[in-house]
């Protein structure tokens, strides 16, 4: 008879879903808010957004060690809900560009308190056959959150005639759903006879392999390819379209990453890794082309469509590969280096993301990307990742 996937993975799967539709509300409305309410500069968004997720990837390195020094990763999961949750009212809140950027980091700090033990934990109750299919299903059902988001700050923009601040209100209710679900529906795997004793030094980190490294360093390529998703609501403002159907863009994106991260997560169980990275590079090259070259809205919503086959087909995918490469031991803190490296990468990409659109244009900084993203499947198909396909 088939394996079938824990029940866990599908509340842990339904408790991102919820903070994502309160996370993309927010994010979908965001970028319009800090640039026609508050004044902000492009460039000043990409700084904004590059720390933001770079703090949220180095905080993971702590949460990570700590879920495997610790034995326990719920606890740290649950807190890193919260805090997130308790964000939320903030943005609504923030009359200046610096309550947006505190609100922003918390949230974001809470994202990396969560990301590495919740992701350790997916590991360690999931059998190793069925890991890609796993990290497939809670992106997937994060990717309907990323979808209904939008479509609520679209709806709520109609409804309220255009209130930003008041639709921003409405992303607390999710969040604090979201944290119940994980509260009351996921338990930490029984604990081991001696697990009282701290499992890891300093001087475990020579048990990280080549392949670990190998998918950091490819992750971290990636991820220098793939800039903040702000760029794609704001390159749907520059169209003309109005404020109100902005959400649109994410909309789009959201839609294709629900509908692939789950078969291309079953596949990556099957499937050589190296050939499923290089259509999500394909995807992210052909994304930034025609997002570069849009000149109405239609083109703009098939390039957010192309990434989020991009996102959908690599997503999961890495997450696998970091899991499958892991010490048994380490893979929280595995998980934590893995966002640490790739956090950096999205700092560097939002930086060069947010200068290119100031002195250049939009059209420049999506050519970039997609120079990064050719540069990166250069790397997959030379001599020296031949191996990549021993992690199958």
């Amino acid at each position: 008879m088939p394996e079938k996937l824990p029940r866990s993975i599908w509340v842990l799967g339904l408790t991102s879903m919820f903070m994502d539709i309160s996370s993309e509300l927010v994010h979908s409305l965001l970028p319009i808010y800090m640039s026609s309410v508050l004044g902000a500069s492009m460039l000043t968004i990409g700084i904004l957004e590059g720390i933001a997720e770079a703090t949220a990837s180095i905080t993971k390195v702590l949460s990570g060690f700590l879920s495997d020094y610790w034995n326990a990763r719920k606890p740290l999961a649950l807190f890193g809900y919260g805090l997130s949750a308790i964000t939320k009212p903030i943005f609504p809140l923030a009359s200046s560009i610096g309550w947006v950027a505190t609100a922003r980091f918390a949230d974001r700090i809470g994202k990396g308190i969560r990301g590495a033990p919740r992701d350790a934990l997916i590991t360690d109750i999931t059998p190793p056959s069925l890991r890609g299919a796993a990290f497939g299903l809670r992106q997937s059902l994060d990717s309907i959150g990323s979808f209904v988001g939008p479509l609520l700050a679209i709806a709520f923009m109609i409804l309220m005639q255009g209130d930003l601040r008041s639709v921003l209100w409405i992303a607390a209710l999710p969040a604090f759903i979201s944290v119940a679900i994980l509260f009351t529906g996921v338990e930490d795997p029984a604990r081991t006879a001696g697990s009282d004793t701290p499992p890891i030094h300093f001087r475990d980190a020579k048990k990280f392999g080549w392949h670990f490294w190998w998918t950091v360093a490819v992750g971290s390529l990636l991820t220098l390819a793939r800039f903040s998703e702000a760029f794609l609501v704001l390159r749907a403002q520059g169209t003309g379209i109005a404020t109100t159907y902005v959400p649109l863009v994410m909309l789009s994106m959201s839609a294709v990453y629900m509908l692939v991260a789950y078969p291309a997560g079953a596949a990556s169980d099957r499937v050589s890794p190296q050939k499923l990275l290089l259509a999500g590079l394909g995807a992210l090259i052909a994304a930034d082309v025609v997002l570069a070259r849009a000149s109405g809205i239609a083109m703009v919503l098939l390039g957010a469509a192309v990434w989020g086959l991009h996102m959908g087909l690599t997503q999961g995918l890495l997450s696998k590969l970091v899991a499958d490469a892991a010490p048994t031991e380490l893979r929280g803190t595995a998980f934590g280096i893995f966002n640490l490296f790739t956090g950096v990468a999205a700092l560097l990409a939002s930086l060069i993301a947010g200068a290119l659109w100031n002195w250049y244009g939009p059209s420049a900084t999506f050519l970039a990307s997609a120079a990064f993203a050719s540069v990166a499947a250069l790397g997959l198909v030379s001599r020296p990742w031949t191996r990549f396909d021993t992690l199958k």
